[in-house]
């Protein structure tokens, strides 16, 4: 059978990054981060945990990928598109106002929400209150 061009990509070298520092590319942020975090071998890590799980080292790789990809994705379902929503024009009016006064109300307004949202964390048993 013919190999055909996604098992081909499954095949990857996990290299370092580097990177002259640049503030104006709009990714900066993230390219530090991989910078910074393609330094280290994360293949002992992988093979410690497929060793003592009993679980191939690809499929381990896999799962941290998918995860990781996938995690925007489970962000916005456990927050909830209207809160996230909410939260996106508490930070656009402050933004629009650009005063000390509307970042510290914005600051406050995401204070009571993440607060809100913690309840569950916080507090097991606080449906029976």
């Amino acid at each position: 059978m013919e190999e055909n061009s996604t098992s081909q990509r499954n095949q990857v070298v996990l290299e370092k990054f580097f990177w002259e520092d640049d503030p104006s590319d709009k990714d900066a942020n993230f390219k530090r981060d991989v910078v910074l975090y393609t330094q280290e071998d994360p293949m002992s890590t992988v093979s410690r945990l497929s060793r003592n799980l009993n679980i191939p080292e690809g499929a381990i790789i896999r799962y941290v990928l998918c995860k990781w990809a996938a995690s925007g994705s489970d962000a916005l379902l456990e927050t909830g598109p209207d809160m996230v929503n909410k939260m996106s024009d508490i930070f656009e009016q402050a933004e629009q106002d650009d005063t000390p006064e509307a970042r510290s109300e914005a600051y406050q307004s995401l204070r009571k929400i993440v607060s809100w949202l913690r309840v569950p964390l916080d507090d097991s048993d606080y449906r029976n209150v």
